[in-house]
């Protein structure tokens, strides 16, 4: 077993605050201490930090201006759609309403499952049901063929299961967690208007479905293997695997042409698709559609219901406290609205100077990079070129959309309808916008992120970066703090995110954004032994009541590694403090969450938790160790051949 178990990570534990720690033993703990053994965690959420208080400053301001542009205190914006948000967030804050209404919404809808007798009748009006407000045991979505990303197909796998994910069944805390939504399943419906018996049946052959689908769907650690999910079937093929389900009928009915092929993102639960959707397990599909429905929809309806459907949520995540009211008003129409919200947020929040220096800062961050490719020491010349050929075409969107998507313009708010109608309205709007898009051409000029959203993405298959407005404040960006804070920041952000198209995943596309092997078999052998290294010194790293999985998080990681590498060596060329580059990037990733949440995160998240992805990308920077001056005594120092390179 190598030295750097012993000290990867750091000494201490980055869960327990110690205000007495060096940085030279544990940055994190050095740098956040005071702050962790102080922090107290809000009553209706799951962590509290750096990227919480941002959220929340973003969600304060923006529950300010829909209240007041609401009350007519301030003028309606002038960005397309926004009057929509508007008219939404009313219907959702009017609980007189909402509350008097209890579950009337929602009776048509709730029928239409309970009036499914047999699996014939299933057959029948799948269609119908896919396109409205349902979970059907198949999803369908379309995007860019991976393989030739200027033209859309059709996308095909397997449903959610009621837990955070497959591995969750095998956890101690499985039991607790299916007792509690059955409990909490068999009093919606019945305040929906089952009876008790009935309810109680419903929801036990949902339960027996849920085992089933756990044994066969992907776990997020497969998930993660993003270019595993391309698997084209030919159509005839991909038909002939349902005997039972006329899934021939099912796509004529919702898509607007006939595909050629189906890219089959879960081979395994195709494989099994037959014994899984079958006339056998007809009642276990019918009370699995009602779970799946009645804990969806209650979110819309009366306090009580939502109290009703809060208790699952709880065990998971450990809140305490559901949101308020007005809250969860504001976040119903941010989130039907989110491209729009986000391109208000950016026009008022974002300024034109901030922008033109992070674009400054992006682009030196590309140099660097450009830089490190060449001189990379176990890349062939070949791979080396067309590496930088990618990073030259990178698309680079910053801030907020200049274009508002259409489906924004499909989409209507009718106040004379409840919450639930027009939710149920607009997500079939959504789900036929979804399925025509296989007769359109791939919009590139798509953000996958709103503009009022703090957080940044890069899209292997648009070559793209993106960095709404959200993240672009303190403490990873602002234009009055130092160069060397900025770096250890939004530096880092913007390094990390250039590196996921070098990543695992990543570095499987070209600079088009299709899937094709453009690196020798050699480079690619050697990358992903240093791939194994960050799974080797991930893995089993222990946080809270959870072990990471290095595998799963293994992209991400590479991505901290090499973007914290590339904002040391940007902020060297800028003549930067590194104490101060080092100290800031530990400040942002401050975090402290309660245990239920971090539990659920470590399964469901191809991120490790935020703690632990300080101190192991720092102890691979030779800078570091100049900077602090560590000794091979202190808790932080890795062996020179033990630190890992990988950009």
């Amino acid at each position: 077993m190598r030295r750097y178990f012993a000290v990867r990570g750091g000494a201490g534990d980055v869960a327990e605050p110690d205000v007495n720690t060096k940085p030279q033993d544990n940055l994190y703990l050095a740098v956040n201490s005071e702050w962790l053994s102080k922090a107290e965690i809000p009553a209706d959420r799951t962590s509290t930090g750096v990227n919480s208080e941002l959220d929340i400053r973003i969600e304060d301001r923006m529950m300010k201006d829909f209240a007041n542009i609401a009350a007519g205190k301030e003028e309606m914006p002038k960005v397309r759609d926004f009057d929509k948000a508007i008219a939404l967030y009313k219907i959702a804050k009017a609980f007189v309403k909402r509350d008097a209404d209890g579950a009337r919404p929602i009776q048509n809808d709730l029928q239409k499952i309970l009036d499914l007798n047999n699996f014939t009748d299933f057959k029948q009006n799948a269609a119908k049901l896919f396109i409205g407000p349902y979970a059907l045991p198949v999803v369908y979505d379309v995007d860019a063929d991976m393989k030739n990303t200027d033209v859309n197909v059709l996308y095909f796998g397997g449903p959610g299961t009621f837990l955070p994910d497959t591995t969750t069944y095998q956890t101690s805390d499985a039991k607790k967690l299916l007792d509690i939504l059955q409990k909490q399943s068999i009093n919606l419906l019945m305040m929906a208007g089952l009876g008790k018996t009935e309810a109680k049946t419903y929801v036990e052959s949902a339960l027996a479905f849920d085992q089933k689908l756990s044994k066969v769907v992907k776990s997020t650690e497969e998930w993660s293997d993003y270019a595993a999910i391309y698997n084209p079937v030919s159509y005839a093929d991909f038909i002939a695997k349902f005997k039972s389900f006329d899934m021939a009928d099912f796509l004529d009915q919702i898509l607007p042409v006939k595909p050629d092929r189906v890219i089959v993102m879960e081979p395994r639960f195709l494989e099994h698709a037959e014994e899984l959707i079958n006339e056998q397990n007809f009642d276990e599909i019918k009370g699995w559609m009602l779970v799946k429905y009645i804990n969806n929809v209650a979110k819309y309806l009366s306090q009580e219901f939502r109290e009703a459907a809060f208790p699952f949520d709880q065990a998971i995540s450990g809140t305490p406290k559901m949101p308020s009211q007005i809250k969860q008003a504001y976040r119903l129409a941010n989130g039907a609205f989110d491209e729009v919200v986000g391109i208000y947020y950016g026009q008022k929040y974002f300024g034109a100077e901030a922008k033109h220096d992070v674009e400054d800062m992006i682009h030196k961050m590309l140099k660097v990079y450009e830089e490190r490719i060449k001189s990379n020491d176990w890349l062939s010349e070949d791979t080396k070129k067309k590496a930088i050929v990618k990073l030259n075409a990178l698309v680079l969107k910053i801030g907020y959309p200049e274009k508002i998507e259409e489906i924004y313009d499909l989409l209507q708010v009718d106040p004379a309808k409840s919450l639930y109608e027009n939710e149920a309205a607009m997500a079939t709007v959504r789900t036929r916008y979804e399925m025509n898009k296989l007769t359109k051409p791939v919009d590139r000029s798509v953000w996958l992120m709103p503009g009022n959203l703090n957080n940044a993405c890069y899209d292997p298959q648009r070559n793209d970066l993106t960095f709404p407005a959200g993240i672009l404040q303190k403490p990873f960006y602002d234009i009055h703090q130092s160069r060397g804070a900025n770096y250890g920041g939004i530096g880092a952000t913007i390094g990390h995110e250039v590196s996921h198209a070098f990543d695992n995943s990543g570095a499987k596309f070209d600079e088009h954004g299709d899937m094709n092997n453009w690196w020798t078999k050699e480079d690619f052998a050697e990358f992903n032994k240093r791939v194994g290294q960050m799974v080797d010194i991930f893995d089993g790293l222990q946080y809270g009541p959870a072990k990471v999985n290095g595998k799963q998080v293994v992209g991400e990681n590479i991505a901290d590694l090499a973007g914290l590498a590339c904002a040391v060596q940007a902020g060297k060329n800028d003549g930067v403090d590194l104490k101060d580059l080092f100290e800031n990037y530990a400040r942002s990733w401050m975090q402290k969450q309660r245990p239920e949440a971090i539990k659920t995160e470590v399964q469901v998240d191809v991120h490790a938790p935020q703690p632990t992805r300080v101190n192991i990308p720092v102890q691979c920077q030779d800078a570091f160790y100049e900077a602090f001056d560590v000794k091979p005594e202190d808790g932080m120092w890795l062996d020179p051949e033990d630190r890992i390179t990988i950009w």
